[in-house]
């Protein structure tokens, strides 16, 4: 189990398929050109490609994964030499079997209290640590390290002496002074993490790959970061390793910002579709960061024929997605501040119910959240026109009110803007949140997501409002309420074809002391439909879950159920529960 310059004639764990066996060997033919050819960042992706290839393999094939890291194991392993210029060295075909010998005691006796009080030097002459000529430049030990780092992030070995054979590696290579000493030390790290978390199901990405082979990942605690946009246009860099999964990633994003967790505000991580435009995915909180980010690489490979676009990378943004009125009165000033951004789109999009004169008063508190007095350095209007103004208006006032509007037209509108603006100067952020935020407030689809469906009974097009109280159909031009469904009315829902259905109880108008059931289906595309269909499932876990015992036996014939999703839509798949 030491390094090997020739390739094994033999696999290192058992086998019982001869197809196996020469995909093992193959395997380590792989892990040979990852360490031997030399890493040139002009060449990097052949690096990139062998570390995914390999790691895919032993996805696909399990029984390969205790190869992939026994190779790994014993390419990372240095000759040493004895004491009395005895080389003990260690074949892959084990034709010393008293080095092996020295080299398995010496090995089992770093772990166990017992093997301590027999320690190999009472039997056998202690090792000089000094390299023998049988090892390689230390720059082929320092690849193969790169390559274990990855690995021991994505595969959990199954076998405990396996595991043991791990930990007892990097406790032994660990060393703050040298370069493969510091990457023994990550790999413990990263080991123990992919234990508690638990193996990864996709492939590393290319930024993960990249991140090993060029950041020195042992010199962060955390070796990957990503932004995550959030709607009042900043970012925040938020870092992960090869476990973490996005409720952790969620939670060291909420510290990092000042907004409480997912049960509370409501807030979570989405990501954008690698294929369809305007189209955000909410990710499951129990999938890794880096399997994401993967499955979104590879739907963009197989978009684009196999070729991969290195200028575009997956895009995180936060916002809200549960809305509960009892959580109110705790919410925290950032979380506030970007309801306010989030219902400014909303609006802007036609999503909210409201006159040209309230549009103006609301665009003009986000103007002055924004970007301040109208007058003052960030928001000062040039002499060559109202760019600011302009800006502000396309920002923040819904759209269907200028699509229409002539050139002078929309200059009365700037004027407009600019007058309700104006009368905002000195304001706080604050002040102006508090203002914007209890008049929105009143709507009784605050914080509800509004979904545009066609009614297939009517052929016409509504909202499909869905929010703590349940589902409601609002008509799409002056968004009244036509029908109210609570979640203990509902029975079933989801996709149906190309169609959402929604099978409802009601009572029925003839008779007092009879239910109808209805079945209402909805036009929309697939991706919609899975979020429809995932938001009631969510909001009814959690309204089953809040709700106080007596009212919960109603809740538990009809909607108290926990629905889990695997779904892949354009090659990108999102799993939710």
């Amino acid at each position: 189990m030491t390094y090997s310059k020739e390739p094994i004639s033999l696999t290192l764990t058992t086998f019982t398929s001869e197809t196996l066996q020469a995909e093992a060997i193959k395997l380590f033919k792989s892990v040979q050109l990852f360490m031997s050819v030399v890493l040139d960042s002009s060449g990097i992706d052949y690096h990139v490609v062998l570390a995914q290839n390999a790691m895919q393999l032993c996805l696909d094939i399990p029984e390969l994964q205790p190869e992939l890291l026994s190779a790994l194991l014993k390419q990372t392993s240095r000759h040493t030499q004895a004491r009395h210029g005895v080389q003990v060295r260690n074949s892959s075909s084990f034709k010393h079997p008293r080095s092996f010998l020295m080299n398995a005691t010496n090995l089992f006796s770093c772990d166990s209290s017992s093997a301590a009080k027999t320690s190999p030097q009472s039997v056998n002459p202690p090792l000089i640590q000094s390299d023998s000529k049988a090892n390689p430049p230390n720059t082929v030990f320092i690849q193969g390290w790169m390559l274990l780092a990855i690995a021991v992030s994505i595969f959990v070995p199954k076998n405990s002496k396996l595991l043991w054979f791990l930990r007892t590696h990097f406790n032994r290579n660990k060393d703050s002074k040298t370069e493969t000493g510091k990457y023994a030390s990550y790999c413990a790290n990263a080991l123990e993490k992919c234990v508690v978390n638990g193996p990864r199901t996709a492939k590393p990405s290319r930024m993960e790959v990249l991140s090993i082979l060029l950041k020195n990942p042992h010199h962060h605690s955390l070796p990957h970061a990503v932004p995550v946009h959030v709607l009042n246009g900043t970012y925040h860099v938020v870092g992960f390793d090869g476990s973490t999964t996005i409720a952790e990633f969620l939670q060291t994003l909420n510290l990092d910002i000042g907004c409480r967790g997912i049960e509370l505000s409501g807030f979570t991580i989405f990501s954008d579709d690698p294929i369809e435009k305007n189209m955000d995915h909410c990710l499951s909180q129990k999938d890794k960061v880096c399997d994401v980010i993967s499955r979104w690489e590879t739907a963009l490979r197989e978009k684009g024929s196999g070729k991969f676009e290195n200028k575009r990378v997956i895009r995180f943004t936060y916002k809200n997605r549960m809305f509960w009125r009892r959580s109110t009165p705790g919410e925290t000033e950032k979380e506030r501040l970007l309801f306010c951004y989030q219902i400014s789109h909303q609006i802007v999009e036609g999503r909210f119910p409201l006159n040209k004169e309230l549009a103006f008063e609301l665009s003009a508190l986000m103007a002055q959240i924004d970007i301040g007095d109208l007058g003052s350095d960030k928001g000062r209007c040039s002499s060559a026109g109202s760019k600011v103004l302009s800006d502000a208006l396309d920002k923040f006032y819904p759209v269907r009110y200028q699509e229409s509007a002539s050139q002078e037209e929309k200059d009365q509108l700037e004027l407009s803007l600019a007058e309700k603006w104006r009368g905002l100067a000195g304001k706080s952020v604050t002040d102006c949140v508090r203002i914007l935020l209890t008049c929105t407030r009143k709507w009784q689809f605050f914080g509800a997501t509004l979904f545009e469906v066609r009614a297939n009974s009517e052929s016409k097009e509504i909202w499909l409002a869905i929010n703590e109280d349940g589902i409601s159909l609002l008509d799409h031009t002056k968004m009244q309420v036509s029908e109210r469904y609570p979640y203990p009315a509902i029975v079933t829902f989801g996709g149906c074809q190309d169609d959402f259905m929604l099978v409802v109880t009601s009572p029925d108008r003839q008779s007092t002391d009879s239910i109808t059931t209805l079945k209402l289906l909805f036009e929309t595309s697939k991706p919609k439909i899975l979020e429809i269909t995932l938001l009631i499932a969510d909001y009814m876990n959690m309204m089953g879950q809040l709700l106080p015992l007596t009212q919960k036996n109603c809740y538990s014939q009809s909607c108290s159920l926990k629905v889990c999703f695997k779904v892949k839509i354009n090659g990108f798949k999102l799993d939710s529960g």
